[in-house]
């Protein structure tokens, strides 16, 4: 989701904290965890807490042992304590235990479509930061456009079911599986695979790139990660998923045109092949010149490249 049907810009709104902990100490925690880790969410999040002028370090807060794992968050230690950050089940794995006020906090804000990290100390939740990601103008014309082709349109997230869903609903999105890991995804694509079923993966981060090399099309956005790009197919240079329309369409013209040289090809060999072998002759007593047997094959591969360059002028 993030990066490929939202603007990859996601943007801090608010850091919630517990009565035990106050907004600048969760900050802290969430900043210096964060500057370890490359994901855009963790970026977002550092910028957020230079712009509070936010130093965890000035503080005496340092992480050591940091671990990002894939498709939930990352952990670490800061002064002896053990620190996780990240989705429920970041937090499951790391035994947070979360109060009752605190998760219906966290509930409202994924209801409105918003991704919320949690923080855990010791295995209690403490804090949590709410990120918003534009959803691309684009995006909803161009699901909607393949829609009308009758192409299914699943949106994979690792987001929560709430935030999944609003953003479906926003999408007029039928069909999303949330808290999907890497290699839930990658089940997905093999699921639809064993119904027969053709499968285009877009994505753009590391989480996608099993599915993305595992679909009969994988397409990655030029604004996500190497890997992502290095295990698809197609890359839309501009991470706009119109272009994934444009591609379909380009599709569609090239095997059009594919099948027209095929004919080109095959209706000048067809006619002049026998002409050339003599089948005329008892009859007619014609034989082709060997002058204009060359002059037919070039004629022949002009028409082939003229055919086959109308498709820069075509409309995608």
């Amino acid at each position: 989701k993030t990066g490929t049907i939202t603007e990859g810009k996601p943007s801090v709104e608010k850091v919630g904290f517990s009565e035990d902990f106050s907004e600048e100490e969760v900050l802290q925690y969430i900043v210096s965890l964060n500057q370890n880790s490359e994901h855009p969410l963790a970026d977002a999040t550092v910028k957020y807490g230079k712009e509070k002028n936010s130093d965890p370090e000035a503080s005496g807060i340092k992480t050591t042992d940091f671990n990002s794992v894939t498709g939930k968050g990352v952990t670490g230690t800061i002064n002896g304590k053990k620190i996780a950050l990240g989705n429920e089940k970041m937090m499951q794995q790391a035994g947070g235990d979360i109060s009752e006020a605190l998760q219906k906090e966290i509930s409202e804000e994924q209801k409105k479509g918003k991704t919320v990290p949690m923080l855990s100390v010791d295995g209690k939740v403490v804090g949590y930061v709410v990120i918003a990601d534009k959803i691309k103008g684009t995006s909803k014309k161009a699901i909607n456009e393949l829609q009308q082709k009758g192409i299914e349109v699943i949106m994979l997230t690792g987001d929560n079911h709430d935030t999944a869903k609003a953003v479906a609903a926003e999408l007029n999105l039928a069909d999303f599986k949330a808290e999907m890991l890497p290699q839930d995804k990658l089940e997905v694509v093999e699921k639809l695979h064993a119904e027969g079923k053709k499968v285009a993966m877009a994505g753009d981060g590391i989480n996608d790139a099993p599915a993305l090399a595992k679909s009969d099309v994988g397409i990655a956005m030029g604004t996500g990660t190497d890997v992502a790009i290095e295990s698809a197919g197609i890359t839309l240079v501009k991470g706009d998923l119109h272009g994934i329309v444009k591609a379909f369409h380009l599709s569609e013209k090239v095997m059009s045109n594919i099948k027209q040289n095929l004919f080109f090809a095959l209706i000048y060999n067809a006619l002049g092949v026998p002409i050339a072998a003599g089948v005329l002759f008892p009859i007619f007593g014609i034989l082709l010149s060997p002058m204009i047997a060359a002059l037919a094959m070039s004629f022949s591969s002009v028409s082939v490249i003229t055919n086959a360059l109308r498709l820069r002028s075509a409309k995608i």
